[in-house]
């Protein structure tokens, strides 16, 4: 049944409505506190799919913006847009989130916020100098299992924290090049060395370790494996003397380490271009002085020395209910459930920060930080794997 939304709630612009910016759009339409005033994307029939969804909804059509590159800029002028969702390629993130900020509009920005250090400095002074909210929709951060793991974090139960290990492992080979051979946006990053998607591995360790609360990144070291794995499979679909096989190819997995100021070190790994399955696509674990917690292959274990029984890894599954974040336990009615759910909580977290008057959930500094792993580790990985220095982005 369509609802029509609060006189309170958020009207947001939906900026990008690919296949991810529509996934979200259907989980922001079962967020009370959103309403969805204007959509707008390159190409007319993804805004059509758009007002479809809207108007089932809400019983209302959003107005529609739609035509070249810079048409965005004619929804950032609209009166009845508070907010704008950003979910167009990554290369827009920054400059979209960027002349949001500057025209007022309160922002939440798919990942990563920016592709090279310059562009995080530029986000972070246009939230500096707006009175507008900035958040990156790292949803990754809000898995039922991550948000518990935090919970516990903040409750002692892990001790000092001193080790993260964490990693985006996912063959995505096949949509790197259309079936008829041609880059996809994805695809024009293929020779970019280095972590080219940091955020969804590093973020909820970020979180868990504090970072730009009370400690920081402060170093990166980065190496590279050859590639071969994208090269084969090209091979393989398109034949060995296709054109892309000429293509210059970063290497399929990288490892960086990450040295915070309080000496925490992060291992964090990348590899999108390698065969293999994958039953969940991040893994996260966690060493503190009083326990441990391993996240791998979509099966969480835990070890707490002042609990656990046997010195053995025990299934997190007895421990969620009584450490379940608070936010999911306000979790109630329909729920879309696109990634564990966690991207309508995200939406829903975001949304009631303007109605509770509190901090963005993933501030413009976690943005940065998080964001500049990709040219930083690029960087090291060209010089040896020599560490890079991290910028102070709070200094901005």
């Amino acid at each position: 049944m369509a609802a029509a939304a609060p006189a309170d709630a958020v009207r947001f612009g939906w900026i990008g409505v690919g296949n991810r910016g529509t996934s979200l759009l259907r989980a922001g339409l079962g967020v009370g506190a959103i309403e969805v005033t204007a959509v707008c994307d390159l190409d007319p029939q993804k805004t059509g799919r758009a007002v479809d969804f809207v108007q089932t909804a809400r019983s209302r059509k959003p107005a529609v913006v739609t035509g070249g590159p810079d048409e965005y800029k004619r929804l950032l002028d609209r009166k009845d847009v508070d907010a704008v969702l950003i979910a167009t390629p990554m290369q827009e993130h920054a400059r979209m989130a960027i002349d949001a900020l500057k025209a007022g509009k309160h922002v939440i920005s798919e990942v990563p916020a920016a592709l090279t250090v310059q562009e995080c400095w530029d986000l972070v002074r246009a939230a500096k100098a707006s009175k507008a909210t900035y958040m990156m929709a790292e949803n990754v951060c809000y898995y039922e299992t991550n948000m518990a793991v935090l919970n516990m974090v903040k409750q002692g139960l892990f001790g000092e924290l001193t080790y993260g290990e964490c990693g985006y492992v996912h063959d995505t080979r096949y949509l790197q090049y259309t079936p008829e051979g041609k880059l996809t946006w994805r695809g024009e990053r293929l020779n970019q060395p280095g972590n080219r998607y940091p955020t969804h591995a590093i973020g909820p360790v970020s979180h868990w370790m504090d970072i730009n609360r009370s400690d920081r990144f402060v170093s990166i070291a980065s190496q590279s494996s050859r590639a071969a794995g994208l090269a084969d499979y090209v091979k393989k679909k398109f034949g060995a003397d296709s054109p892309l096989m000429k293509m210059p190819m970063a290497g399929d997995s990288n490892i960086s380490l990450l040295r915070t100021e309080k000496g925490r070190l992060i291992e964090l790994r990348y590899d999108t271009t390698s065969p293999r399955p994958h039953p969940s696509t991040t893994y996260h674990n966690l060493q503190g002085t009083q326990g441990s917690y391993r996240d791998e292959e979509n099966r969480q274990d835990i070890w707490l020395e002042s609990r656990s029984p046997k010195v053995e890894w025990e299934d997190f599954k007895k421990y969620l209910a009584e450490f379940q974040h608070p936010l999911w336990k306000k979790q109630t009615g329909d729920q879309y459930t696109m990634h564990r759910g966690a991207d309508q909580l995200m939406l829903r977290d975001f949304a009631n920060v303007f109605q509770e008057k509190r901090e963005s959930p993933v501030t413009v500094l976690d943005a940065a930080a998080w964001s500049a792993i990709l040219e930083l580790s690029a960087t090291s990985v060209e010089a040896g794997g020599a560490p890079q220095q991290f910028p102070d982005f709070a200094r901005a």
